[in-house]
């Protein structure tokens, strides 16, 4: 995991960039037309000196977008840090515009908004705004044919807004769908905390995993208490956590990965990150 005080935003406006070392300090860009944030971890020397060159040494600075090279800041994330529409009535921040472009090599999130759930627009309404960038919506969901049979884990991680981040699915070769079931949130869980989210909201259509994580169901055999044990580490590491059982109908995309994910070899992971 990335330490948080290390962190930086890249902020886009028009054809400016600007560097910041906290959300607080960009607060007064977040509004207004072709806004676009992206979050990294640990400015390197090359970027510092980069910046110095331009005479910009103080923790903001302002650079024309031409100047910047691709690589310049190594790898950044999407950092969502606008209001989901269906709370700025309630917000003090008047953050309006959903993040749009491609910034110095990074990648944007997908316009295609989530259906949302009563219980995710709780998760969402708890977080204060300084934590969007660092939260998340994980979909998860397994597959197995003939159960036992070749089977797949897939999940899916989405911006609080909804839209589409990235798309995970792995191999599992001979497994029960159950198995898959707990492969897949274990696998979303590490790749989330990977790419520097703190908070996160689960959901999938397996009740046996939602209930087992969350402690109300015990498990039953050795295996699923390996894999439950695993997940519950995982959910430790998160500043706040949800998981929640959800009709098949809300988790369409999971569900699609883990079915590709059933032709991958054993241990094979294949992930996508949503580009415009």
């Amino acid at each position: 995991m990335e330490d948080e005080k290390d962190a930086f935003y890249v902020v886009r406006k028009g054809d400016i960039v600007g560097v910041y070392r906290s959300l607080n300090d960009c607060q007064s860009l977040l509004c207004g037309p072709d806004v676009d944030v992206f979050k990294g971890y640990r400015l390197s020397n090359v970027a510092e000196k980069f910046l110095s060159s331009h005479g910009l040494n103080n923790a903001i600075y302002s650079v024309g977008v031409s100047n910047v090279q691709g690589d310049l800041f190594g790898q950044l994330i999407p950092c969502p840090f606008q209001q989901p529409a269906s709370i700025k009535a309630n917000s003090k921040t008047p953050i309006e515009k959903r993040m749009k472009k491609d910034v110095v090599g990074s990648t944007s999130l997908s316009e295609a908004p989530q259906r949302k759930l009563p219980e995710t627009e709780s998760f969402i309404e708890a977080l204060p705004v300084s934590a969007y960038c660092c939260s998340c919506i994980l979909e998860f969901d397994g597959a197995a044919k003939n159960n036992p049979g070749p089977a797949g884990a897939g999940a899916v991680i989405r911006a609080v807004d909804g839209s589409l981040v990235y798309r995970l699915r792995e191999g599992l070769g001979v497994a029960t769908n159950n198995v898959a079931e707990y492969r897949a949130v274990i696998l979303g869980l590490r790749y989330a905390l990977e790419r520097g989210f703190r908070h996160i909201r689960v959901q999938g259509d397996s009740k046996l995993v939602c209930m087992q994580v969350n402690g109300v169901w015990k498990t039953k055999t050795q295996n699923m208490t390996e894999l439950c044990k695993v997940a519950k580490e995982l959910k430790e590491k998160f500043l706040s956590f949800q998981i929640c059982h959800v009709e098949r109908e809300y988790n369409s995309e999971a569900d699609a990965q883990a079915n590709l994910a059933v032709y991958l070899q054993s241990g094979e992971v294949q992930e996508e990150v949503e580009r415009r």
